[in-house]
C-alpha cells in the first residue's frame, strides 16, 4: 500500500512538472495589434460587424480580413480612432452593417413578459436576468444597447430607449490611440 501511495505521488509531481514546463515552453503570446483595436471597439458585442464580437472583429481588422468602418456602435469617432491605431486614411461608417445610432438601453415591459427566456439566450452581455416562466428584468448598468434582445421575444414586451446625455457619458468613450 505504501508502495502504491509513494509511485503515485511521484508520478503526480513527475506530472506537475512536464505540465508545467510544456506552458512555458509553448505558451502562445496575444496579437498586441489585436489587443489595441479590441481596446478601441466599443464592446457590445452585437455582431452588426458580421462577426461574433468585439474580439474576433479586433482580429479580423489585425490580420487584414475586415475593414474598419463596419461597426455602428462605435460611429465615425470608432472608425477615426481605429483609423488612428492603425495610421490609415479614416472612412465613412459602412451603412451596410448598420447605422449610427444614439446610446440606447433595453428595458422590459414587465407586465407583458411571459418569462420564455428567449432574451436571456440572445443577449451576449448577460444584462438580462429572470427565470424560465416569470418576469425578466434589464441590468442597466450590464445592457450594451445590442438590440439582440428585441427580435427574439415573442411578446415584444422588449424596447429600445434612448440613454439621458449626462456628462458621464455625452461623448463615446474610445481609448486614445497609442
Amino acid at each position: 500500500m505504501l508502495v502504491a501511495i509513494v509511485a503515485l505521488t511521484l508520478l503526480a509531481g513527475l506530472s506537475g512538472l512536464l505540465l508545467g514546463y510544456a506552458a512555458v515552453r509553448f505558451r502562445v503570446e496575444g496579437d498586441p495589434l489585436a489587443d489595441k483595436i479590441d481596446a478601441v471597439l466599443p464592446q457590445t458585442q452585437c455582431g452588426q460587424c458580421g462577426f461574433a464580437g468585439c474580439r474576433p472583429y479586433a482580429e479580423a481588422i489585425a490580420a487584414g480580413a475586415a475593414d474598419i468602418d463596419r461597426c455602428p456602435p462605435g460611429g465615425q469617432a470608432g472608425v477615426e480612432a481605429l483609423a488612428a491605431l492603425l495610421g490609415v486614411e479614416p472612412k465613412p461608417l459602412d451603412t451596410a452593417h448598420g447605422v449610427e445610432k444614439p446610446p440606447q438601453l433595453a428595458v422590459i415591459d414587465e407586465t407583458q413578459c411571459i418569462g420564455c427566456t428567449l432574451c436571456i439566450q440572445a443577449c451576449p452581455v448577460d444584462a438580462i436576468v429572470g427565470a424560465a416562466k416569470h418576469m425578466h428584468t434589464v441590468i442597466a448598468q450590464e445592457c450594451t444597447g445590442c438590440e439582440l434582445c428585441v427580435a427574439p421575444c415573442p411578446v415584444d414586451c422588449i424596447h429600445m430607449v434612448p440613454i439621458a446625455t449626462t456628462p458621464a457619458n455625452w461623448a463615446w468613450p474610445a481609448p486614445r490611440a497609442a
